[in-house]
Formats: C-alpha cells, structure tokens, sequence
C-alpha cells in the first residue's frame, strides 16, 4: 500500500473500519490492485508466506494502518508469517526511528509501546527524531534507557536498517505504509475505500502466494 497524502484523505472519508461489499475486490487487477516485483525476495522459511509492511513511525498514515492491522494479523493462517521492515528513505530523523523499531522489537517492547510511538510522533505531534527524545520519552515509560540505548546503537541495529532501505529501493517503493506478499507482490489499492480494502486486496494476494 502507497498512501499519498491525498488518497489517505479518501480512505479517511470512506470509513477506517467500514465493511468491504462482499467479492467487491473479487479479480484483482495488476497495475490497479496489486503490482509485481521484478526481482523477488522472501526471509519466510520455507512452506511459509511472508507478509511485510514497510513503515516509519514518521508517518501518521502508517499509525493508522497498524491500528487496523491489529485484529486482522491476529487471524492470519498458520502458514504467514508477518513481517515489519521500518525504513528511513535515507532521511536522519527516520533511520533514528527505524532504529527505534527494530530495538522495541529485539527488547520485546514492540507489543507495548509500538502504537504508543506512533500516536506520539503521528497524533501528538512529539519530535522523537534525535537520540535524547528518545530515550527520555522512554524514561518516562520506565524503560531502561541504559540497556535499551545499547540496542539502538548497536552495529547491527543500523546494519539493519541500511539492509531495509536497500530493500526498499529494490522494491521500488516510494511511500509508507506499503504491504509486500510473499517478496512478490506490492498492494497498490488504487481504488479502496478505506484500510479494510486494502487488506482485503493483500489476503487474496496470499491466496494468490500459495496457489
């Protein structure tokens, strides 16, 4: 999914949570719906379709999609595996956040405070760019800032989201939040309504993966 500012505006106007009519995404449309990547690449093991959202917390759209998201991933088959891949479009501020996510997430914090990032950054506006806003808002959280700054400043952190933005070029992505299936299809949803078709439009490209 590549939301500009504009098409965010008109899922909006459709509805967050409103229900997709029923086979109204039936044939997906290449170009329209869905696109191919011309190099494919997948980390899901083997038997397995990977489903990958490319974010930032930067980006107040895709706060709004993991709200979404939340109860849709907790009723996907057995055989998708789910994958976030945080990007920084080669932008400082971003790297520190996609930083930020990967360190939540090897912390096991991701499941606690990853909405609550993205509503700080997306909702109240809190400038969570440098190293210090950072660990101070996680203080204020009672994280330790001592052990966690070693996680976000540890090589392989950053190795990580160079890996990411290189991927994401491959991908030739443009915008977040974007769904990838199976490292084979990109969700584009140039004609949903609102979040639900979108995820709508990327459950039959994992039927799709897996036929």
């Amino acid at each position: 999914m590549s939301l500009t500012r504009r098409r965010f505006n008109q899922l909006l106007a459709g509805g967050l949570g409103a229900a997709l009519a029923p086979n109204a995404l039936a044939s997906l449309v290449e170009g329209q719906d869905w696109r191919a990547i011309a190099r494919p690449q997948s980390e899901a093991p083997e038997g397995k379709i990977e489903l990958a959202k490319f974010f930032s917390y930067g980006c107040p759209f895709c706060g709004q999609l993991a709200r979404v998201m939340k109860p849709w991933l907790a009723e996907l088959p057995d055989d998708v595996t789910f994958r976030r891949i945080p990007i920084s479009f080669n932008r400082a501020a971003w790297a520190n956040l996609a930083r930020l996510a990967l360190a939540l997430e090897e912390a096991g914090l991701a499941g606690e405070l990853d909405q609550a990032v993205f509503d700080a950054v997306g909702v109240n506006r809190e400038p969570l760019f440098t190293e210090t806003a950072i660990m101070d808002w996680l203080a204020e959280r009672d994280v330790d800032t001592e052990a966690f700054r070693q996680v976000f400043n540890a090589s392989h952190v950053r190795a990580q989201v160079a890996r990411n933005d290189r991927l994401q070029t491959r991908f030739g992505i443009n915008s977040v939040p974007t769904l990838v299936v199976d490292g084979r299809f990109v969700v584009v949803g140039e004609n949903a309504r609102n979040f639900d078709d979108i995820l709508e439009i990327a459950g039959q490209l994992i039927d799709k993966a897996r036929a």
